[in-house]
């Protein structure tokens, strides 16, 4: 009887304790995060780089044509799967594509490395294509390429057909798919092409050149290609970014700035058509001052843990002494810090939950519990709580030496 009281006791104290093992951290501003000002693009993302969280949003899922911010995932991708100092030649059918083009000729030859400045900076339709062509064998086999890799950094509503981002549509499976993505998904392609591709200091080196000259293979022609990315002269700190147009897509512009600790990332599609060309830079404008105004950068190590037990009782476990609970001491298995920003409104919770007993046999290193760090109730991260030690079943042998101990 002594022996479930006390069980019982110990499991109430810690059910007790885990009731209150909830605590929060805000935001260090003060000020509203109300959203911006009526904005000019139909769909619009303000994300934080860091974290890939989007921060604010305007029809953020809705799918639309993409122009050519596709081509950062085309360039993101030859630069991983490519040599730079490989040549790549002309197909007809890249010589036939509409301008913005170089010009190339079929048969012409040109150095990988420069064809990405000629697609980065002047956004040429025909390089686009000679680049698809070198890595993917045809244009199909690199869209497909272009679809898994979208898969892979998460995007949930992309597909794409064409390396340039030419409007363009295909039946896939008896169903027409459009060339497309959405705010969301193409804020996430930035991020990896600027923070998480093992080609990132590739992908900003070429985004934020003003200016690039080369020639072809043979010496022959020469050619000289400028940034038109005139966000990279607005704003203190503008990181990269790529504009596109079609008469679908309208005016769209993705974009990355890093300032004051925070890496930002606007997104934005249908965002005006003729003669509204500098519509998408008053809006990444607004949407970027917005995100320094009104967020700031913490670490979820500035919240405050809850309080976890440090033992665990164990049933049927080999104790001290005969008649004695067993029980395994508690170990947090800390995980990689994790840093996102935060306005003055968002609520960052860590809350443990574990298990009240445990039954023998327990190993050290078996996970008994979980401490979650929620993000206005969304868990962003987790870390382990594990056993601390050993806790064997008890045994005849066992129950036979503890018996002659207690008769000495």
């Amino acid at each position: 009887m002594k022996k479930t009281c006390k069980q019982i006791v110990t499991v109430i104290l810690i059910i007790v304790g885990m009731l209150n093992n909830s605590f929060s951290i805000y935001a260090s501003n003060n000020k509203e995060t109300t959203a911006p000002e009526s904005l000019h693009a139909l769909s619009a993302v303000l994300m934080d780089g860091t974290s890939g969280r989007v921060l604010y949003g305007k029809n953020a899922e809705e799918p639309r044509a993409m122009a050519s911010t596709t081509k950062i995932m085309t360039c993101i991708l030859i630069l991983e799967q490519c040599n730079l100092e490989e040549t790549a030649a002309t197909s007809a059918y890249a010589a036939s594509m509409p301008k913005v083009h170089l010009g190339a000729a079929e048969g012409e030859e040109f150095y990988v490395k420069d064809l990405l400045y000629s697609l980065m900076l002047e956004s040429h339709n025909d390089s686009a294509v000679i680049l698809a062509e070198h890595a993917g064998g045809d244009v199909p086999g690199f869209a497909e390429k272009m679809n898994e890799k979208a898969r892979e950094i998460g995007c949930e509503d992309t597909w794409f057909i064409t390396p340039n981002g030419l409007d363009a549509q295909e039946e896939v499976q008896g169903e027409v798919k459009k060339h497309h993505t959405t705010a969301t998904d193409l804020g996430r392609i930035m991020r990896y092409c600027i923070s998480q591709s093992p080609k990132k200091e590739e992908f900003l080196e070429i985004t934020r050149t003003p200016s690039y000259s080369f020639q072809d293979v043979s010496g022959k022609r020469s050619f000289s290609c400028n940034n038109h990315n005139a966000f990279l002269s607005m704003m203190e700190g503008a990181l990269s970014g790529k504009t596109g147009f079609t008469s679908e897509a309208g005016y769209c512009y993705i974009g990355a700035l890093e300032q004051d600790g925070k890496t930002l990332i606007v997104a934005l599609l249908g965002c005006g058509w003729p003669n509204h060309k500098n519509y998408k830079w008053q809006d990444t404008r607004a949407l970027m001052e917005y995100g320094l105004e009104h967020y700031t950068l913490h670490s979820f190590l500035e919240a405050k843990l809850p309080q976890i037990p440090s033992v665990i009782p164990v049933e049927k476990g080999q104790g001290e002494k005969l008649g004695e609970m067993a029980q395994v001491s508690t170990v947090r298995r800390e995980t990689e810090d994790m840093k996102l920003l935060l306005g003055a409104e968002d609520k960052v919770r860590t809350v443990y939950r574990g298990k009240t007993f445990l039954e023998a046999p327990v190993k050290e290193g078996d996970k008994i519990g979980e401490i979650s760090y929620e993000l206005n109730g969304e868990i962003w991260k987790t870390e382990d709580v594990v056993a601390g030690n050993d806790v064997k079943k008890i045994d005849y042998a066992w129950c036979l030496k503890q018996t002659i101990e207690r008769l000495k």
